[in-house]
């Protein structure tokens, strides 16, 4: 027993030592982590952690997600090596397969991105081809959805098309178009990318008008197109209606470096009528001669890969996936992973009809997945449920935990600068929070991109912008309003009915609903609503503003003279005779006219920038210190600009 103790004890062999644990020196930081979570990783204790996001001025709780970039920012500030790391990759190998041989690989039908300005014909145009009528189904007769078609030439071959949006708030979609288009050609041999000049990708049929000249639109498109890789050929729509001109079209386009054939170019061009019907056959004559160029092949047997370039939520269908087949061939039963959702495939519908598997280049909606993914997400075939499952809830947990960290960034720095005086409560910015439901995905991310970028402001530097708290596609349900009862958010149901429960439910907490069925509509109602927040622009009866004075103190002189304004200007010039408005805050209190102006006790005909004067006005008494009064001439009754200007005080130091 003492031979043993000794041996185990301080002076013995050193079996029964514990090991000492080696140093920290390099830590792998993911997308998102907590407080704890990074306390732990960084071997630490989480008030460090927090004591160090404090000098960084973010605010944090332990249980409180933070994104990867300030995470990884006090771990180098505690001298270790950072390497930042996702699962994203992990998750793309889970769902990988060999790539084809040349033996496997099979014709498959090319996938055509139709884009242009919004009104230049691009549905009317497939509905032509197709001889339906899309475009008279769509509210205010413009695209605002994304559509895929597959059609059936005069010479048995497929072609499957995407029609995008043409309205500026939709350029997310057409974007998306573009890219679908380029990543489905990745099977390309050398000799094909050699061919298309642009690294083997298919085709962009960009539509214009003959008689209305190169649109913003268009050349958005073509861009887009371009930087997908993509060849392009140019429709030149409606070449019937008088005052048609397509030589114009192909001159404006070599402003975009786009050089048509007939100029010595190699881009193709079509001039066609979707209303008369001209010239369609030609169009696809040269859409089948591109493809041959392309050599456009996939292996159909493989499992499926696609992108689902809409998704929306329907009534007694569930969530639905427009998807478009990029290789593969994608079968009823399958069990599929679309973004941070998985499923199993119930039912497969193309061009209205049900089948049960959609080959490579198809454009299918497909049923059976648990929820409604993004616009844009890829789709793949897993191997197992579980396997489907693991995918989509790794990634489901990563999207919350990142829009709860991007929110909680904001919040923190907000109450950071508020608590060090950075910025006050008070200030001249206004905001309008909204939630925002559409009958597809495609729709809402279009509508969150275009009412985010809308903004108000006025002469006295207040500003409204609108603040999305949430964009997605379905019916309108009691979660949504509740979050929006938060913040007494606007809610947005464009082309989607609410049910009666939702809405009294959003009347009893005094959220107010709005319903749109076309984006004009929408955003005019929102512009309206953030023009509400700021100074209402002048009576156009009034004139050219030529300054404005702050109200300092407030003066009651005789019944002839009555309230004056003891006032600063701070812009431009006051003149005599000239007609006013006075603005408290962001309310207009009062237009009308200048009755006497003073400069030291002495009545001037104008008063210029820095000096004190006194003004008294025609037919109001309300004035308040505070107030602004703003100056305006050439309007109805207002005095002349061609006052002579030697009388303005020039001393910005004397007293009124």
């Amino acid at each position: 027993f003492k031979g043993a103790r000794r041996k185990g004890g301080k002076g013995g062999s050193g079996e029964g030592r514990v090991p000492v644990k080696p140093k920290l020196t390099q830590v792998t930081i993911p997308e998102v982590i907590t407080v704890g979570d990074l306390a732990a990783l960084l071997e630490t204790n989480a008030a460090a952690v927090i004591k160090d996001l404090m000098k960084m001025g973010v605010l944090a709780s332990v249980s409180q997600p933070i994104p990867g970039d300030q995470a990884a920012a006090v771990a180098e500030g505690m001298g270790l090596i950072v390497t930042r790391g996702t699962d994203i990759e992990a998750e793309a190998r889970a769902l990988e397969v060999d790539e084809d041989s040349a033996d496997e690989l099979e014709e498959r039908p090319p996938i055509v991105t139709v884009m242009g300005h919004v009104d230049h014909g691009k549905t009317s145009l497939l509905d032509a081809l197709r001889s339906s009528r899309v475009a008279a189904g769509e509210a205010g007769g413009i695209t605002q959805h994304l559509g895929s078609y597959q059609l059936t030439t005069s010479d048995s071959k497929l072609v499957t098309f995407l029609d995008t949006p043409g309205h500026a708030a939709f350029s997310a979609m057409r974007a998306r178009g573009a890219n679908v288009t380029a990543s489905s050609l990745k099977q390309q041999t050398v000799e094909a990318i050699k061919a298309a000049k642009s690294a083997g990708c298919p085709v962009i049929v960009a539509i214009n008008k003959a008689d209305d000249g190169v649109k913003q639109q268009t050349v958005e498109a073509i861009k887009a197109a371009k930087s997908a890789g993509c060849p392009v050929i140019v429709a030149i729509n409606k070449v019937d209606k008088e005052g048609a001109d397509p030589e114009k079209v192909g001159v404006e386009l070599l402003e975009h470096d786009i050089v048509l054939e007939r100029f010595g170019g190699d881009v193709m061009a079509a001039e066609v009528s979707a209303l008369q019907g001209v010239g369609l056959d030609e169009l696809l004559e040269k859409i089948g001669l591109m493809a041959e160029l392309l050599e456009l092949r996939s292996n159909p047997k493989r499992p499926a890969e696609g992108v689902a370039v809409e998704a929306r939520m329907e009534r007694g269908l569930g969530p639905v996936a427009t998807t478009i087949v990029q290789r593969g061939t994608l079968h009823v039963g399958d069990i599929v992973v679309a973004g941070a959702t998985w499923g199993r495939v119930r039912k497969l519908v193309i061009n209205g009809a049900e089948v049960d598997e959609a080959p490579p280049g198809s454009p299918v909606d497909v049923l059976g997945l648990q929820a409604v993914p993004n616009a844009g997400d890829s789709l793949r075939v897993a191997d197992s449920e579980q396997l489907a499952r693991q995918i989509a809830d790794v990634r489901a947990q990563r999207d919350r935990e990142e829009r709860a960290a991007v929110l909680f960034s904001a919040q923190a720095d907000t109450k950071q600068k508020e608590l060090f005086g950075e910025i006050e409560r008070d200030d001249k910015a206004s905001k309008i929070d909204v939630v925002i439901k559409a009958d597809v995905q495609g729709s809402a991310e279009a509508l969150r991109s275009a009412i985010e970028a809308l903004e108000q402001t006025d002469s006295f530097g207040f500003s409204a912008t609108c603040r999305v708290l949430r964009a997605g596609a379905g019916e309108l349900t009691l979660e949504d309003v509740q979050l929006a009862s938060v913040s007494d958010a606007l809610v947005i149901a464009f082309n989607t009915q609410p049910s009666a429960a939702t809405v009294a439910e959003a009347e009893k907490l005094g959220i107010q609903v709005v319903k749109h069925s076309i984006v004009y509509d929408a955003l005019d109602d929102v512009s309206a609503r953030l023009a509400d927040l700021v100074a209402p622009p002048a009576s156009k009866w009034l004139g050219t503003v030529t300054g404005r004075a702050e109200v300092m103190q407030t003066f009651k002189i005789g019944k002839g003279v009555g309230m004056v304004a003891g006032c600063k200007v701070t812009e431009g010039k006051m003149r005599r005779g000239s007609n006013l408005r006075v603005i408290r805050g962001k309310e207009v209190m009062h237009e009308g006219k200048i009755n006497q102006l003073r400069y030291l006790k002495e009545e001037v005909d104008e008063v210029g920038e820095g000096s004190e004067c006194g003004i008294s006005f025609d037919t109001f008494d309300g004035v308040k210190e505070g107030d602004v009064v703003e100056c305006y001439v050439g309007g109805g009754g207002g005095a002349s600009d061609d006052d002579d200007d030697d009388d303005t005080p020039a001393s910005d130091d004397d007293d009124a």
